[in-house]
């Protein structure tokens, strides 16, 4: 019962992915968050269902993610086909494969993800308060006051921090009275997870027809696929909509008569493409659906809000815990709102031209697209730039005001995502990369080239004097089995490199000397880290 807690450091409204992701990154940094929802329980229904390589490249961070890979399907390619005819086949077999551990697209449904994050918290004790609703909040500039409903019980609590992470109706967000500005998509669409005959591969399926579209999402479990569609104009007011009504337009738009045998989830709906005007306001915060919604194109829906609570965790964390001034937390929104506004045009425009059936279109869609898609997915860096945008894995934050960057190399700079590398741990004689020397919670300074004994000894004591370990340090000298990582980094023969990684797996510095002063600036007067009374 939550009626034991009459404070809590942080309340996360909402236990989808978003909220889940950010009490599972709180609980590394060890804070305690208090999460209710109004549902009963956790989700039945599959919703959300590519998971990105960014997502993944967490879920290994939390070690969590051979359980979702042992879950999952990979996506081998897409098919796109027109009035029934393939157009174009574009496999996905060595794309990525050199930017991240997982170069492909999981389907894993939003139902597992929860779960897979749920267990996780059960494991540190964090229970869900399921059933309980927050009916209002008002706030100082020193705490928020919240008003809860528990099954018909009312509870009056204070938090340090709020967080809403409650989706695109978000009683959060309402109660800061912060406008979600956007429109309705016109077109009314269905979503049928079902089991069926006729869809022989691990490929997505996606139909264009004159009138209408669908599109095809192998699921985990053998034999099942998502069906995604517009519904026809003379069935978007029948009352009681089901998967029987739709099958004959189906049928039109593959050309296929398909066989299901079992439907598990039939739903229609319409889609929004919306975004809050703002993702904080004082102590409360705006994560996944209720800071953001935009239509299903690319699968970024549900990796965008768990981005959003990797990005906001952190910085949270270290303000609770004294370690990092609070000016930081302005950070959030600076990050990630234009990543939403950058995601919310360019999947508006992709969805508009697939679901369009103006005349014009409809010549583009059948002459000109097949040609353009084949071409451009024949060049490896398009193929490569297109991968980088629909894993997540290119968002960058090179903008942002706690970035530094001090070095000539112009390829890799401050902000953007530490890139993955396989490297050769000379210390211990085993081969490694360099996310896996990120896993930690807390800053990572890598220093890269020729060092003495004692120079890696002296960084080794600023680091546990000054910051009170909450910097990780690796140290990789030049070797034969090391030159792509240094030839990544442009560090030339004689030369050095310190690049400190943030705990979100952002390189948050980089200079070309290692200069433990120059970094005391970055810490202190950049990121805003609060060093302990001695000092």
């Amino acid at each position: 019962m939550i009626g034991g807690h009459q404070h809590t450091s942080v309340l996360i409204v909402g236990a989808g992915p978003s909220g889940l992701m950010m009490a599972a990154q709180l609980l590394r940094y060890g804070i305690q968050p208090l999460i209710i929802d109004s549902k009963d329980g956790p989700t039945r229904y599959t919703k959300a269902l590519a998971v990105q390589a960014r997502t993944l490249e967490i879920y290994r961070q939390l070690g969590i993610v051979d359980r979702a890979l042992a879950e999952g399907r990979k996506a081998s390619g897409i098919n796109i086909n027109l009035q029934g005819k393939n157009i174009a086949s574009l496999s996905f077999a060595g794309v990525g494969q050199e930017q991240t551990p997982f170069p492909f697209v999981l389907f894993y449904p939003q139902s597992k993800n929860e779960r897979l994050l749920l267990d996780e918290l059960t494991t540190a004790c964090c229970p869900v308060y399921w059933s309980t609703s927050l009916i209002n909040a008002t706030q100082t500039d020193g705490t928020v006051t919240v008003t809860l409903n528990e099954r018909g019980t009312e509870h009056l609590l204070t938090c340090d921090w709020l967080i809403g992470a409650d989706g695109a109706g978000s009683t959060v967000r309402k109660q800061m009275g912060v406008s979600f500005n956007g429109d309705t998509y016109p077109n009314k669409f269905y979503l049928a997870d079902v089991k069926l005959d006729g869809v022989p591969d691990d490929n997505i399926q996606l139909y264009l027809a004159k009138k209408g579209l669908a599109a095809f999402f192998p699921l985990p479990e053998a034999g099942s696929y998502r069906i995604i569609g517009d519904i026809p104009p003379e069935l978007e007011n029948k009352q009681e909509l089901q998967l029987d009504d739709i099958l004959p337009s189906l049928y039109k738009i593959t050309e296929q008569h398909l066989k299901v045998n079992r439907c598990n989830w039939f739903t229609s709906y319409k889609l929004h493409h919306r975004m809050a005007a703002q993702f904080r306001q004082q102590r409360c915060f705006l994560i996944g659906d209720a800071a953001h919604v935009h239509s299903p194109v690319g699968g970024q829906g549900m990796n965008t809000g768990l981005q959003d609570a990797c990005n906001l965790a952190w910085k949270l964390a270290g303000v609770i815990n004294k370690k990092l001034h609070p000016a930081i937390l302005d950070s959030y929104a600076a990050e990630r709102m234009p990543v939403a506004k950058q995601l919310l045009k360019t999947t508006d425009r992709a969805f508009n031209i697939i679901t369009s059936t103006h005349w014009l279109t409809s010549i583009f869609k059948r002459f000109i697209l097949p040609r353009v898609i084949k071409r451009l997915w024949k060049e490896p860096k398009l193929r490569e730039n297109l991968f980088r945008t629909i894993s997540q894995t290119g968002i960058s934050y090179r903008d942002s005001c706690i970035n530094l960057h001090l070095s000539q190399h112009a390829t890799i700079k401050a902000g953007d995502r530490l890139p993955y590398i396989a490297i050769f741990d000379e210390r211990t004689q085993k081969p490694t990369d360099l996310h896996a020397w990120c896993s930690k919670p807390g800053f990572t300074l890598l220093v890269l080239g020729k060092f003495k004994e004692i120079d890696i000894f002296t960084l080794a004591k600023w680091i546990t004097q000054k910051y009170n370990g909450s910097i990780n340090l690796f140290y990789l000298p030049p070797s034969k089995n090391n030159v792509s990582v240094f030839d990544l980094f442009g560090i030339k023969e004689g030369q050095k490199k310190a690049i400190m990684v943030r705990p979100d797996m952002y390189i948050g510095y980089m200079n070309d000397v290692v200069d433990i002063d120059m970094m005391d600036n970055y810490l202190i007067n950049v990121v805003g880290c609060i060093l302990p009374d001695v000092y």
